[in-house]
């Protein structure tokens, strides 16, 4: 935006919202049409210029806390506000939330384990740094090393290392491969093993639930067969660590399971924090799957999502 508009958009923004004009006195004031002002302010909150958020009163997130905690026999429910149900909103709020929550909760000498993508990315954005001794960072899962597609895999594993004082442990391998005997052959290597070995013991996990969309990522990488995506299609409503499962938990494709690297799905059920942080129209069967499958016992979501989850009880 040219810098003599952005001027003027400010300007009406803070006629409007701070001081408390009209649109016809904003106009006559800047000298424009009143259509035109409609289209400053407009202007102004497309670009995040004005942020408006709602605090609802009658919104009780810690009653839909404790709901959750007790329909799905979580450990710890943790349910944020958000003004509208956008992505963008939705993955800043839940960002800075399990932040927060890790802020609270990591403890001297603990094994994180994560996974990555956006959500994973919003989280590490907004972590302040910690002064614990002897935490460890490890990733849960294989990369996608010949994506253009950004994954934030290295930026997060670095992020969370930087915020845990410690260096981080890489898998350097790929989430999929074409043949179990491959994946058998990189498990073999030893250093691999010790990460993966690392991944299982680690006490706490972080992840989200990936939507299955024909636009994802995993689905553009050429890692499936047509059986593959026929099986997917018409049974998983989401993955973790790229494992599918079904509406009531269950993997659903155990050919491709075989094929996938990193954590398995049942080793997430007996972590002391499995941490499932996700929101959104298009994540929640998946969410609700990955409940019923027990693979979570914290999570951190929406106020809109929340409501969802229980109405699906």
């Amino acid at each position: 935006m040219e810098k003599n508009k952005l001027k003027k958009v400010i300007e009406a923004a803070k006629l409007y919202y701070l001081l408390d004009y009209n649109q016809s006195d904003i106009a006559k004031k800047l000298g424009v049409s009143r259509p035109t002002v409609s289209r400053l302010l407009q202007q102004a909150k497309n670009e995040g210029i004005v942020q408006i958020k709602i605090n609802d009163p009658t919104e009780d997130v810690e009653s839909l806390s404790e709901e959750l905690e007790q329909k799905f026999k979580l450990k710890k429910a943790v349910v944020t506000s958000i003004p509208h149900y956008e992505k963008s909103v939705i993955h800043n709020s839940l960002g800075e939330q399990a932040a927060i929550y890790l802020h609270e909760t990591v403890k001297d000498g603990d094994i994180i384990g994560l996974t990555w993508g956006r959500t994973l990315y919003n989280i590490a954005n907004k972590l302040n740094q910690q002064n614990l001794k002897d935490v460890q960072v490890v990733q849960l899962k294989g990369a996608v090393g010949h994506s253009e597609t950004n994954t934030y895999a290295d930026e997060i594993l670095h992020l969370f290392g930087k915020a845990f004082n410690t260096t981080p442990h890489y898998l350097p391998v790929p989430a999929i491969v074409d043949h179990v005997v491959v994946k058998q052959a990189m498990v073999a290597d030893r250093h691999i093993h010790r990460i993966l070995e690392l991944g299982k013991n680690a006490n706490i996990a972080l992840f989200t639930v990936g939507p299955i969309r024909s636009e994802s990522l995993l689905f553009r990488l050429g890692y499936f067969t047509e059986e593959d995506l026929d099986m997917i299609f018409s049974n998983a409503v989401g993955d973790i660590c790229s494992r599918f499962f079904t509406k009531d938990g269950k993997i659903c494709n155990e050919s491709l399971n075989a094929r996938t690297l990193g954590i398995e799905l049942d080793d997430l059920r007996n972590k002391e924090q499995s941490i499932l942080v996700a929101g959104g129209a298009d994540r929640l069967e998946g969410i609700y799957g990955a409940l019923m499958g027990k693979y979570a016992n914290v999570l951190i979501t929406d106020q809109i999502t929340a409501k969802s989850l229980l109405e699906k009880l």
